[in-house]
């Protein structure tokens, strides 16, 4: 089974590809009438699950439920979440660590910086540049036309050798996905951590998410 997080257009090219594979899936989406219901007619998933294509209406709780249920082989993140960081910060009632992404950002050059807050940090070899759709991630960008000095995945971990990195796997062109049991690494190498950091990346982009445990006193 592989899960698909948010049922909107790019969870509708996941649907489409895993479809061609002949693999299961479950979409969960708030909206009960996403795209993908729309398109695709998906039926409400049960337990035991019955249906090789099924949805569930819920947000990321409700991820994380299932994550634990059905042990997914690929989670696909098409909603516009740094999944993995969200899902621990849920996991494990976290607070942002902000002080994390000050001592990171020195660390990376400035023209991939596209966006520094509190608990997030966001990089990209494409900065000033809109994405092509469906874009395969050759070492020239046909964006930019800038060649990439290296994948953004070697970068960050340059930039936070502590983090736990994540990597999105390039399914298709423009379609990436997260290994379910590199998902349930981080809960399990996050579970004994006070602080830490949960990095995701293409060869193109990537995020860092920096939390830390609230204050038991």
């Amino acid at each position: 089974m592989n899960l698909i997080v948010g049922g909107g257009k790019y969870g509708c090219y996941a649907i489409e590809y895993l479809r061609q594979k002949g693999k299961d899936f479950l979409v969960v989406d708030t909206n009960p009438n996403c795209l993908a219901i729309k398109r695709f007619s998906l039926k409400t998933f049960e337990l035991p699950a019955s249906n090789r294509e099924s949805f569930v209406n819920g947000g990321l709780p409700k991820v994380l439920e299932l994550i634990g249920e059905i042990k997914p082989e690929y989670v696909f993140p098409t909603a516009p979440v740094h999944i993995a960081a969200d899902l621990a910060k849920l996991k494990f009632n976290l607070v942002p660590w902000s002080e994390a992404i000050t001592d990171i950002l020195p660390r990376l050059p400035e023209v991939v910086v596209l966006h520094a807050e509190n608990e997030k940090l966001v990089v990209s070899f494409n900065k000033g540049h809109e994405c092509i759709e469906k874009c395969s991630m050759p070492e020239v960008c046909p964006s930019s036309g800038i060649k990439k000095p290296c994948t953004m995945t070697k970068l960050m971990r340059f930039a936070s050798p502590e983090a736990f990195m994540l990597i999105s796997y390039s399914m298709a062109p423009g379609l990436g996905a997260l290994k379910g049991s590199e998902l349930s690494e981080l809960f399990k190498w996050a579970e004994t951590k006070e602080r830490f950091i949960v990095a995701t990346a293409c060869d193109c982009h990537g995020v860092f998410s920096a939390f830390q445990k609230r204050d038991k006193t």
